[in-house]
């Protein structure tokens, strides 16, 4: 049996980057999220914002979805 290091250190290093970056998408859209909830009052330039943060929000949990039903795909084969 052999062990192919460098291919073993590529997987690790796939998956620590991946899960970093769903990690740090999932912070983000946790962050901005209030921000886009339209307390506050404010004009039309406020209304705007508040989709624009609504919008990056859901784009963030979209994403972290997105690798969450990839990574379940990969595992079931289906």
């Amino acid at each position: 049996m052999d062990i192919h290091w460098a291919t073993l250190a590529g997987v690790c290093g796939v998956s620590l980057g991946i899960t970093l970056l769903t990690v740090v998408l999932f912070s983000v859209g946790i962050a901005v999220w209030p921000r886009g909830d339209g307390a506050g009052g404010g004009g039309e330039r406020a209304r705007g914002a508040n989709r624009t943060a609504t919008a990056a929000a859901v784009l963030c949990f979209g994403a972290c979805l997105a690798v969450a039903v990839y990574g379940l795909t990969l595992i079931i084969g289906a």
